[in-house]
């Protein structure tokens, strides 16, 4: 055995060192691997219990659409109300002006806007007019002319030209009724003022 050992080499890695460090590398390095395998199984096992759905930009647009149907059917149509203009002609000659002017605001205060009272009058030296206007709450225009009249029917003309005329001139668009101071009115009428579609006026000079 002497005569054998003396063949052997000398360094510091060996035959049996080899060997026995080539063993305890294929003994221990199959468990990382091992490991890595119970990972990774566990990982798809986690995501395959647990799938990830992804909603369909298809199926969200036809969700909005009949949201926005719904909303449409309950909610009733805003449809903007059309524009009334209001003319009365007034006489300071009369003695119940006053009280009829009133009557007349508290039935007109009751018409939805948009509306506008244009109230027309020879010029005096009262403004019993303008006060009740003033406290009516209605949006107004109080026109004054200086013509002298002695008939009463051409005074009343002459009041609803000076409307006519002040609706042109500052470009009033809306349906223009004449009422009087004794006049009585039901607020469905109103109403169906606006439902006009179309007003044609034929003006025939002789």
């Amino acid at each position: 055995m002497g005569f054998f050992t003396g063949f052997a080499p000398t360094g510091k890695d060996s035959v049996f060192s080899n060997h026995v460090a080539s063993s305890n590398r294929s003994e221990s390095s199959p468990q990382p691997i091992e490991m890595l395998h119970q990972e990774t199984n566990i990982n798809r096992s986690l995501i395959a219990e647990a799938p990830v759905t992804i909603p369909s930009r298809h199926k969200d647009l036809e969700h909005r659409e009949s949201q926005e149907k719904v909303q449409e059917e309950t909610q009733p149509s805003l449809t903007p109300k059309r524009f009334v203009i209001i003319v009365t002609p007034t006489s300071s000659k009369d003695q119940f002006q006053g009280v009829l002017l009133r009557r007349l605001a508290n039935s007109i205060r009751l018409v939805p806007p948009p509306l506008l009272w244009i109230v027309v009058e020879a010029k005096s030296d009262s403004n019993e007019v303008s006060k009740i206007l003033r406290k009516t709450g209605i949006m107004y225009r109080h026109l004054v002319f200086k013509e002298n009249f002695t008939d009463p029917e051409a005074e009343m003309d002459h009041q609803r030209n000076v409307a006519l005329k002040h609706i042109e001139q500052h470009r009033l668009s809306g349906i223009v009724h004449f009422a009087g101071l004794s006049n009585v009115y039901d607020i469905g009428f109103f109403d169906q003022l606006r439902e006009i579609e179309y007003v044609i006026l034929l003006l025939f000079l002789g």
